[in-house]
Formats: structure tokens, C-alpha cells, sequence
């Protein structure tokens, strides 16, 4: 497992504009690019998610095959943005490259590609197949994503037989409280949070995907790439994962009409557990 990166040196800038880390943006581009046109059918972007598909699962930049995919490219260029803002000149002293400074931007660097390369590669996963919906919705957190998987809904509108025909909005709070949620979901979003290192993560990540893909139920990608950048800091991995569970605890209301963007997904009533998911997970 590699170890907690130092503090930044003075005078780097670690984000990119408007304060929005590069794996969001890489993501955000990436997907922007590509998930309008898989959804119209368009070859080029067919074959560029049916690569990143065959990319899950494989570290970024080691498997010979993933060299040259867009989001790799994308966060190159989004690097050398950022390099430019820095005012980073082209030649380096040689004695750069045993310094701090040097291992401090090689271990960041790593991490930005495992979360972008995770994330988007997850998303092709997700996407595969699916022409009417975007899997890509802004908003859509990861804890809220597997609340309403666990709730055996569909989509991402509440409403009709899912939530009954004719019940009361009592009734239907009621339906939706968590011990009310499929155990086995549950179970499965337990083992995500009880990961041990980044392979493992990955692994229970895409089989989430995989029901999420089947239940037409999107997920944020681009927030999901700022939650694998901080999670591989031990030092921020529990502030993810508060925040995975408290988004498994909130009650969100009926989605008038779920776009790209995220608009109208607020949530409806704020209910946040007097306890945290418990992260134990005695299966592994």
C-alpha cells in the first residue's frame, strides 16, 4: 500500500479552476465527450467505451492496451494546464528529481490516475448497452445510488408500482426507511466500505455497478473520482467514507425530472443516522 503523500511544496497548486480537483475535470471531459454520442450510436465513441470497458479491472498505464485512451490523454492535458499555472519551466536541475518535491508530485500523480482510470473505466461498465439513459447523472452519489438499489427500484424516478399506487406519503417513507432495505445490498455496500486497498475497492465497486446497470440506476462519477483520489489518503478515508454513509441514510424526494445535470435530485427530507454504516466486515 503506498504511503500518505506529504504536504504539497509551497507555491503548488494541487487543483485545477474554479477549485475542482483533475479528477474531476478529467472526468467530467471524458464522459462529456463520449457519453452523448455512445448514447446516439456514434461509432467513434462505441469503440472508445468498449476499450475503456476492457480496461476495468487493469491499473492505469500498465496494461500496454489502455495506452492512448481518452482519459488518460485528457489528464495529461489537464496536468500540463496546471504545470502551466504553476509557472513550471521546461528544464529541471537534475538534483529535482531526488527531491521531495519530485516524490511528493510522483505519488499524487499516481493517485490522480487511479481515480480517474477507475472511475470512468467503471462508468463504461455501467453505461455498456444502455442507449435511452445516461449512467452518468450529477447528484447521484454512491450512497444514494445503493439506497435506492435497495430498495429493489428501478430508474431514477420515484413513483408508480415501485413506490405503490394510491400510498400515502407516510406509507411510502415508511417503505423506504433502511431496515427496510435489501440485506444483500446492504451487505454489498458494507464490503465496499470495509476495503483494505485500492484493487479490492475496485473489484467491489464494479460488482455494485454491475446491479446498478441492471436496475437502469445512475451514479456521479465525477464525485465518485474526488472520493478515490481522498480514499487512498488514509488520513481523508474515513471522510469518505462518512460520507458514503450518510448519503445511504437521506431520504430523497420524488425526482420531478432527473437531468444530465443533476437539477431537481435534491434531496426531499435530510434523515442522517445516529450511527455510522458499520465498516466491519466479518466476510473478508
Amino acid at each position: 500500500m503506498a504511503p500518505n503523500p506529504p504536504a504539497p511544496p509551497n507555491g503548488t497548486v494541487t487543483e485545477g479552476r474554479a477549485g475542482l480537483s483533475l479528477p474531476r475535470q478529467a472526468v467530467a471531459r471524458t464522459i462529456g465527450r463520449l457519453q452523448s454520442g455512445y448514447q446516439r450510436d456514434v461509432p467513434w465513441a462505441v469503440a472508445s467505451v468498449a476499450r475503456l470497458r476492457r480496461e476495468a479491472g487493469r491499473d492505469a498505464h500498465v496494461s500496454p492496451t489502455g495506452w492512448g485512451l481518452d482519459h488518460l490523454e485528457t489528464l495529461a492535458e489537464l496536468r500540463e494546464e496546471r504545470r502551466t499555472a504553476n509557472g513550471e519551466k521546461d528544464g529541471v536541475s537534475p538534483s529535482y528529481f531526488s527531491s521531495p518535491a519530485y516524490k511528493w508530485r510522483q505519488d499524487q500523480e499516481r493517485r490522480e490516475d487511479t481515480a480517474v482510470h477507475v472511475a470512468v473505466t467503471l462508468w463504461a461498465l455501467h453505461q455498456q448497452s444502455l442507449r435511452d439513459e445516461p449512467m452518468h447523472l450529477l447528484g447521484w452519489s454512491l450512497g444514494r445510488s445503493v439506497r435506492r438499489l435497495a430498495h429493489e427500484k428501478t430508474g431514477i424516478r420515484v413513483g408508480g408500482t415501485a413506490t405503490g399506487d394510491g400510498a400515502t406519503a407516510d406509507e411510502i417513507q415508511a417503505a423506504q426507511r433502511v431496515e427496510n432495505a435489501s440485506e444483500t445490498v446492504r451487505r454489498r455496500f458494507v464490503r465496499i466500505g470495509a476495503a483494505s486497498d485500492t484493487d479490492v475497492l475496485a473489484t467491489r465497486l464494479r460488482e455494485m455497478v454491475l446491479l446498478l446497470r441492471a436496475a437502469h440506476i445512475p451514479l456521479d462519477y465525477t464525485l465518485l473520482a474526488d472520493q478515490l483520489l481522498l480514499w487512498q489518503d488514509e488520513n481523508r478515508r474515513d471522510d469518505v467514507r462518512r460520507a458514503w454513509g450518510r448519503d445511504f441514510h437521506r431520504r430523497y424526494g420524488p425526482s420531478r425530472q432527473s437531468r444530465p445535470d443533476g437539477a431537481g435530485d435534491t434531496p426531499d427530507i435530510d434523515i442522517t443516522s445516529a450511527e455510522d454504516l458499520e465498516w466491519a466486515d466479518a466476510d473478508s
